[in-house]
């Protein structure tokens, strides 16, 4: 086991079955461990440009188990049936069983895409998540939603599978595009805006140095955002209730990244996401103009959008009464009442939503 593994931070999620997050360095030499020795056949699911890392964790394996490698397609593109039928392919020829096990290797798409094909093999086979980004570590790996996209909207056939364990290795992070991370990062202050406000004051206090995945600044946030998820499904796996929470900004976000046709990164439409619902919540509830303006300087400072164009909200609305988060046609949104206060919005009439809408217009 490598030192820097020693020290990892662990972060149990409950349920059943529960799971470990870990967080810190070296962590891929534990990967036999998590493994067991009842494996017999492992799928490393990963994009095309970590091929040299999958083929290197393969290698680590080969000694101990029969290891496959499915390259998918990078980002979005890696979520459409016709890839997970590809891994499905791989898994039958290979005669995967229900004691074998599905590696997701990549960021957010491709822990998505081998949650879905892990929990459809033999009505559920276990998976492992490397999340090798920000946006991966914080949201996509941990909570056990796996799903893929359709012609109609983002993540509408999925199903509920808890990871056995996920591995968040920051040193996958090394050599990141800064870009990618500041990305990622809306994720993050969005735990912050509705539950850890300490992820606020660290990125206020310095932003380079908590967007910089070698400082202690990076790994505190990180470890703040993947704790309130965690908490949160924990109580709520199956997002009955409580869950809801970690949509707030997903209801526009979702809408933008179909209008975009999934070519923008998910954390620039979450953060204008943000921004819209922070306006719905000056409008509808108590979130103070300060609390408005504080929303826009900190997703500002990380380089993240905070507008979107006017002519673009009737598209806008149609995509969002198509959102699985609507009840029938009514529309839900997650607002706060203060800074760390979420609450739901039910059933708000156009006319409002286009007023919130138009303050964060261009």
């Amino acid at each position: 086991m490598a030192a820097d593994a020693v020290s990892a931070t662990t972060i149990q999620v409950a349920g059943t079955p529960g799971y470990d997050v870990t967080i810190g360095r070296g962590l891929l030499d534990t990967l036999p461990s998590q493994l067991g020795a009842a494996v017999a056949r492992v799928l490393i699911v990963h994009a095309p440009i970590l091929g040299a890392r999958a083929e290197a964790l393969r290698e680590q394996l080969a000694s101990q188990y029969q290891v496959y490698l499915a390259e998918i397609p990078d980002a979005e593109g890696a979520k459409r049936v016709e890839v997970a039928a590809f891994c499905w392919q791989i898994m039958g020829q290979t005669d995967f069983t229900r004691s074998d096990v599905v590696i997701g290797l990549g960021g957010g798409a491709t822990t998505d895409l081998a949650g879905f094909v892990a929990a459809t093999w033999l009505r559920g086979v276990d998976v492992i998540q490397i999340p090798t980004t920000v946006l991966g570590m914080v949201d996509a790996a941990v909570g056990g939603k796996t799903g893929i996209n359709t012609a109609e909207g983002k993540n509408l056939v999925g199903a509920f599978h808890a990871p056995r364990a996920v591995l968040c290795d920051l040193d996958l992070l090394t050599g990141l595009p800064k870009n990618e991370i500041l990305a990622g990062y809306a994720e993050v202050v969005k735990a912050g805006f509705i539950a850890e406000p300490e992820i606020l004051d660290i990125v206020e206090a310095d932003v380079d140095a908590a967007t910089d995945p070698t400082t202690a600044e990076f790994r505190r946030c990180l470890e703040l955002a993947i704790a309130v998820k965690a908490r949160v499904v924990g109580e709520d796996f199956t997002e009955q209730g409580l869950r809801e929470i970690l949509n707030y900004g997903h209801t526009l976000g979702h809408a933008i990244e179909h209008a975009e046709r999934y070519q923008w990164r998910h954390g620039a439409a979450v953060a204008i996401g943000m921004m819209f619902a922070a306006e719905l919540s000056r409008l509808t509830r108590s979130l103070s103009d300060e609390e408005v303006d504080r929303h826009r300087r900190i997703l500002e400072s990380l380089s993240l959008p905070t507008s979107y164009p006017l002519g673009r909200w009737k598209t806008l609305y149609a995509t969002m009464q198509r959102d699985k988060k609507a009840r029938g046609s009514m529309l839900r949104f997650i607002v706060l009442d203060a800074i760390g206060r979420p609450t739901t919005l039910n059933g708000v009439d156009e006319s409002l939503l286009f007023t919130a809408y138009q303050e964060i217009a261009d």
